[in-house]
């Protein structure tokens, strides 16, 4: 077995047909576990879903589960989500008023050659499509001021194939209308911060200029908040 990089012949590729038709975060999470929307589910452990306030104010968006999200059940508990965490303290962002989810909600990965360490592979476009439907869920019942990008994968689900990280970085971009459905927040103008994902910083030969890159951008999404009326 090599893990779940390759695709299922005839498989169909979307999770539109797993989502409730009503309930809120609760049932969608419920719905999530079982759901068989892409071949992305035959080898992960479980469905990550999202996690936090229902009411936040700040959404932060990032690729897909990594190990030890998809033995635990949740997003950013690696290493990555304590230094996400960390950050989001150095830049002022009160973390009960944060909502955490990925693009894609099953770990998609390889086997090593030897041994049985699972070692991640990007999802394609193919797998944010299919999984597009549950973030769409996500953006509208949270319904956040402000989402935050995690990295190029998060930045391309949100903003489209054509995002950059490296030049789009660190600004506030108007959230794209088409790209999902909003409520209130979106009445009143809510934007997107694309950073850099938290394992691009632990692998960064300067961790310690990456990981100000981070706080910085994280400020400019704090600072978006504090304009609010």
């Amino acid at each position: 077995m090599t893990g779940n990089g390759s695709d299922s012949a005839g498989q169909q590729y979307d999770a539109t047909p797993f989502l409730p038709r009503r309930g809120g975060l609760a049932a969608h999470r419920r719905a999530a576990a079982d759901c068989q929307g892409c071949p992305l589910f035959q080898d992960a452990t479980q469905t990550v879903f999202g996690a936090g306030s229902a009411s936040a104010r700040v959404m932060l968006v990032g690729e897909q589960p990594g190990d030890q999200e998809d033995r635990q059940g949740e997003p950013f508990v690696g290493p990555a989500g304590g230094l996400l965490r960390k950050a989001l303290q150095d830049a002022a962002i009160d973390i009960d008023q944060t909502y955490v989810t990925n693009a894609v909600k099953h770990f998609k990965f390889t086997l090593a050659t030897r041994g049985k360490r699972r070692i991640h592979k990007a999802p394609s476009l193919r797998d944010m499509t299919a999984c597009r439907p549950w973030l769409n869920a996500e953006l509208r019942l949270v319904d956040p001021e402000v989402v935050v990008a995690l990295g190029a994968t998060a930045g391309k689900a949100l903003l489209g194939p054509s995002f950059r990280v490296t030049k789009d970085r660190g600004t506030l971009i108007p959230f794209p209308e088409e790209a999902g459905q909003r409520g209130a927040a979106a009445d009143g103008g809510s934007f997107v911060v694309a950073t850099l994902h938290p394992s691009a910083i632990l692998r960064s030969d300067d961790r310690e200029a990456a990981y100000a890159g981070l706080v910085s951008d994280l400020r400019v999404a704090a600072g978006a908040l504090t304009d609010k009326p």
